[in-house]
């Protein structure tokens, strides 16, 4: 699950992470009142779920509250386009406030799960406020790493010897190494997947600060955090995605036209492979779990959902679930939907001849395939008749 810039600094802020003064508006008013309370100059910047807003005009300046005005009202309200972002835009509901800085240093600093390790790996890098995938690519001996032990986590002098190696005076490398142990905290406590500040900056005046943040969490550990459960912000979120989260089922909207329907992470990633490899394109990845009659119906209905769809592919492996009990719960589901795309069902396992034969008597318009290429070879040539 992602956050807010705000929302972000605010958990830094509870965990004794530096970042400048500042607040959160939903209108120019509010903006105006938080600007004057600060002094100027501000930063006005949009509060969306991507990065590369200073790039679409989403990031401005103003030296005083003509300036923030302008800025805020431009700001509030706008399709704001980046390249993280969907090519329509994302509308912006919010602007943070914050105090103009200038930095004398810019670095970077990211905490993630190395999993060819199986630990925490803590990034530095002297190379700050540029896309980090950037500068990995470029100039990979900028990015430096330290491994958190589970046993024994992170050790103060493993912060201390990334701020020298990136560079700085001990007093700030005091600073950074203090603020790296806090940011690991935050990490492993709030159960997050990504924790970066980028740019980490160094001020004239001597002081290390978050100047920008992004924070993801581990979807599968939400139930241990109501408070950042209530952080979700759905306006960010693709609502065939949220209509899926809904019922459990894991779905991903893609820009193809073949919908998809597996039971499996793996499969699903073979399927789409298997499309792909025969001319076609993925409309989603939906993983529908066990697949009972009520979920693969769901399942329907958010495949259904999509105008993108021109044909149905469902594959799936009976292992638990049987292929007779698999077979059921399609046709129920297809009885209840009402299809009116292209089906080809693939199914194999447990019990599969016994569910192919179901699905051969039921009457209904569904394409039964030989194999995984069979059914993605069908539902190709289905989409584009």
């Amino acid at each position: 699950m992602k956050i807010h810039e705000f929302q972000a600094k605010s958990l830094l802020r509870d965990y004794g992470i530096p970042v400048p003064k500042g607040a959160v508006a939903d209108t120019v008013r509010e903006a105006i009142q938080i600007a004057d309370d600060i002094g100027y100059p501000v930063v006005v910047k949009a509060q969306i779920h991507a990065g590369g807003r200073g790039k679409g005009g989403g990031i401005k300046l103003a030296a005083n509250r003509d300036e923030l005005e302008a800025a805020a009202r431009s700001i509030l309200g706008m399709k704001l386009k980046t390249p993280q972002t969907r090519p329509e835009g994302q509308h912006v509901h919010r602007v943070l406030i914050e105090e103009a800085m200038s930095p004398a240093r810019e670095l970077y600093l990211g905490i993630t799960l190395d999993r060819k390790v199986g630990q925490v790996v803590v990034m530095a890098s002297e190379a700050g406020g540029m896309e980090i995938e950037e500068v990995a690519a470029a100039s990979p001996e900028k990015i430096l790493r330290a491994h958190v032990d589970p046993t024994i986590g992170f050790l103060s002098f493993q912060g201390r010897d990334l701020g020298f190696r990136m560079g700085l005076p001990w007093e700030q490398v005091r600073q950074v190494a203090d603020l790296i142990g806090r940011l690991v905290r935050l990490f492993e406590e709030k159960d997050c997947s990504l924790a970066e500040i980028n740019p980490l900056v160094v001020t004239h005046d001597g002081r290390v600060l978050a100047l920008d943040a992004k924070i993801t969490f581990d979807d599968n550990a939400l139930f241990r955090h109501p408070e950042i459960r209530a952080m979700r912000d759905l306006d960010e979120e693709d609502p065939l995605e949220v209509k899926a989260s809904e019922t459990g089922v894991a779905y991903v909207k893609l820009d193809g036209f073949v919908g998809c329907m597996v039971n499996g992470a793996g499969l699903a990633m073979a399927t789409m492979d298997v499309i792909k490899l025969v001319g076609g394109a993925p409309a989603n990845f939906l993983d529908v779990g066990a697949a009972s009659a009520d979920r693969v119906a769901s399942a329907f209905r958010v495949i259904l959902s999509d105008p993108d769809v021109k044909s149905i592919l469902v594959n799936i492996f009976g292992g638990i679930a049987r292929g007779d009990t698999i077979a059921t719960g399609i046709i129920e589901a297809v009885r209840e939907v009402g299809l009116n795309l292209p089906l080809v069902v693939r199914l194999d396992g447990t019990r599969a001849e016994e569910g192919k034969r179901m699905l051969a008597e039921s009457g209904l318009p569904i394409i039964v395939a030989t194999d995984l290429l069979d059914g993605a070879r069908k539902a190709v040539e289905a989409a584009r008749r």
